[in-house]
């Protein structure tokens, strides 16, 4: 399997998989910002379908942030019971890192989103785009808390993920869309020639790209 140029290139190959969505007023896109919006940018390009965020933070072991005791959203929390449970991470501990990590969604959120109102789920068909799963926390976050507004369809896209983490995903959502999952994974990153971390910025140019094709149509 050869690695994906970038996340764009990623994401009309993607797009590829979803065309039955295409102009369809019931559907929304979701990405995972950062990596996920080039990767939602392109499908909304392709199916004439708008994009927005879902915000979503790992939560990080105290002294090795890399790795995830769980993920939260604003009004969902997914714990990792083994990682807490072999560390020993008392909850003083994991409420102090809720915190913090609520504190940057909230931030994240007025960078942003500014004075646009969160989008409502109810009845609708949404696309939870990232791109790449890896241990599955923040996208496992994303999707309970998508699942608690009652949407009428809930789809994962991604580009790229190992074969467990999709086995994971599969009781938690109604269809996963995945063009790679390698039995050998170590890192999304390695399946990408280009993974720049992408700014606030970017993803604000981005979106306002997406707000752009919406508004006018075009592909």
């Amino acid at each position: 399997m050869e690695p994906f140029t970038d996340r764009t290139e990623a994401g009309r190959r993607l797009a590829q998989t979803l065309t039955d969505l295409a102009g369809r007023d019931d559907v929304l896109l979701l990405a995972l910002p950062r990596g996920g919006v080039p990767v939602g940018l392109e499908l909304a390009r392709a199916l004439r379908v708008p994009l927005d965020l879902l915000l979503v933070r790992k939560l990080g072991v105290p002294g090795h942030e890399e790795l995830a005791m769980g993920a939260v959203t604003a009004n969902a929390r997914v714990l990792n019971d083994s990682v807490l449970a072999s560390l020993g991470i008392s909850e003083a501990a994991l409420d102090e890192v809720t915190r913090t990590e609520r504190q940057e969604l909230e931030r994240r959120s007025r960078r942003y989103r500014g004075d646009r109102s969160v989008p409502k789920l109810t009845g609708k068909t949404v696309v939870l785009v990232d791109d790449g799963i890896a241990t599955g926390a923040t996208m496992e976050a994303a999707a309970r808390a998508v699942r608690e507004e009652n949407p009428a369809e809930l789809i994962l896209a991604v580009p790229v993920a190992p074969p467990d983490a999709l086995h994971r995903f599969a009781p938690l959502v109604d269809r996963i869309e995945c063009l790679m999952s390698p039995q050998s994974f170590w890192a999304i990153g390695a399946w990408y020639r280009d993974f720049s971390q992408l700014t606030d910025e970017q993803v604000l140019e981005q979106m306002r790209e997406a707000e752009r094709i919406a508004g006018t149509g075009d592909e």
